[in-house]
């Protein structure tokens, strides 16, 4: 499973609440949800048809298994898989797949419920010449981007002793400043900071425990918040300290909280959970020195499981199911009704890019389709993988990168 209160001190400076290397999103894809964390990408032109075949295939490889997707960095793609009792963090050359390096490491996978697997879950991260990574035993690593050379670790569930999550550890990182930020959960740690370069403890602050889903930066009215959905609560710190500044109930069955958050214009923060957990808009304002969390609606008509949501206009789009069919849904985020339900695609994932959607389901169909206010229409589809599938697409230009079980695979999307 993939797993994608109270006061506020004196802001950080309004930029640093961007996600890290926003910039040149033509060529880069350095974290969890692509340049901006919100699967929506400064694309080429893309077609809005495919030849009957599909997309032109560019490459295709093996890949053991693991749900993180794949980061792009000019001319290398960087992600993991893991290999028996090993993860392996793995860089591979974005013009035909092939190895440039593999960082391996022991990680047996015998503690934890595998009915899905063993991992990794997580995405990694990259800032400058480093890559960060989480694997699903909670081992946190800083490797060198250029040739995999380990920098430093730490051991989030034995040496932190951070939630134990039974089918692993999925929070992708996230940068700020000279901080890498990774949920750990316990008291006093729901978050905690590790210098870039050391991997020495910056802060670590909150009391909650850790879920699966992946933190985002926000502004709100201008002051960088860190918001984490966690075990029972969607919360926003300081991401300079780790101070806990607010934090609203959102409980699911099992405590699973999955998908990543998706903040708005209009300081609204929308988040969707499975297992009885619902959607829900909440608005946070500044008032004085305290944040102020406005629930606007909440749905039960909306669980987003583990895939993307991603806003188009006034609509959140996502596959909405736990158990059983999970349908594309759009749910208006201005008062909650849900506009259309269409079952084309099986549960799937997916990235804005040049007014469409590219999309890629558990059964391995690539689709591009248009989000209306009135429906899914859907310009093109195709049969890339012949199992699970559960990592987002990721696009830079018009090439998609796409992972399942087995597999990595390139397709050019352009006209």
């Amino acid at each position: 499973m993939l797993l994608a209160i109270a006061c506020l001190t004196a802001a950080a400076p309004a930029q640093q609440a961007m996600p890290v290397d926003a910039g040149d999103e033509d060529v880069r894809w350095l974290q969890w949800g692509g340049p901006h964390r919100d699967f929506t990408v400064e694309a080429g032109e893309l077609a809005d048809a495919w030849p009957r075949r599909g997309p032109r295939e560019l490459w295709r490889r093996g890949l053991g298994p693991g749900y993180s997707s794949i980061l792009a960095d000019g001319d290398r793609l960087y992600t993991m898989y893991r290999q028996r009792d090993r993860e392996v963090v793995v860089a591979l050359a974005a013009a035909d797949g092939e190895r440039i390096w593999e960082h391996a490491y022991d990680a047996p996978p015998h503690r934890l419920d595998r009915q899905y697997g063993g991992g990794p879950h997580a995405t990694p991260l990259v800032v400058g010449d480093r890559i960060f990574t989480t694997g699903a035993l909670g081992d946190l690593r800083a490797l060198d981007k250029r040739n995999g050379r380990l920098l430093w670790s730490h051991d989030l569930w034995g040496e932190m002793r951070g939630t134990f999550r039974p089918r692993g550890y999925s929070s992708s990182p996230i940068a700020y400043g000279d901080d890498v930020i990774v949920p750990v959960g316990g008291r006093g740690q729901a978050l905690m900071a590790f210098d870039q370069a050391s991997g020495a403890v910056r802060w670590s602050g909150g009391d909650l425990d850790n879920a699966q889903a992946s933190p985002i930066l926000i502004e709100v009215d201008g002051e960088a918040q860190l918001v984490a959905l966690m075990v029972d609560f969607v919360a926003g710190f300081d991401p300079a300290n780790g101070q806990l500044l607010w934090r609203h109930e959102h409980r699911t069955d099992y405590g699973l909280n999955i998908s990543t958050p998706v903040w708005r214009p209009g300081s609204l923060l929308f988040i969707s959970s499975a297992y009885s957990g619902g959607s829900r808009a909440l608005r946070l304002r500044l008032d004085g020195a305290v944040t102020r969390v406005e629930e606007l609606w909440a749905t039960n008509q909306m669980r987003v499981h583990f895939g993307t949501a991603v806003a188009v206009g006034d609509l959140m789009i996502a596959a909405s199911g736990d158990f059983g069919p999970s349908f594309l849904t759009a749910v208006d985020l201005r008062d909650g009704t849900i506009r259309w339900r269409d079952r084309s695609f099986a549960k799937a994932s997916f990235v804005l890019a040049d007014g469409k959607l590219v999309l890629l389901d558990e059964d391995g169909d690539l689709g591009l389709v248009r989000a209306t206010p009135t429906g899914l229409q859907v310009l093109a589809r195709a049969s890339v993988f012949d199992s699970r599938s559960w990592t987002p697409p990721t696009l830079t230009g018009t090439t998609v990168y796409l992972r399942n079980h087995e597999e990595a695979a390139a397709f050019d999307l352009g006209r």
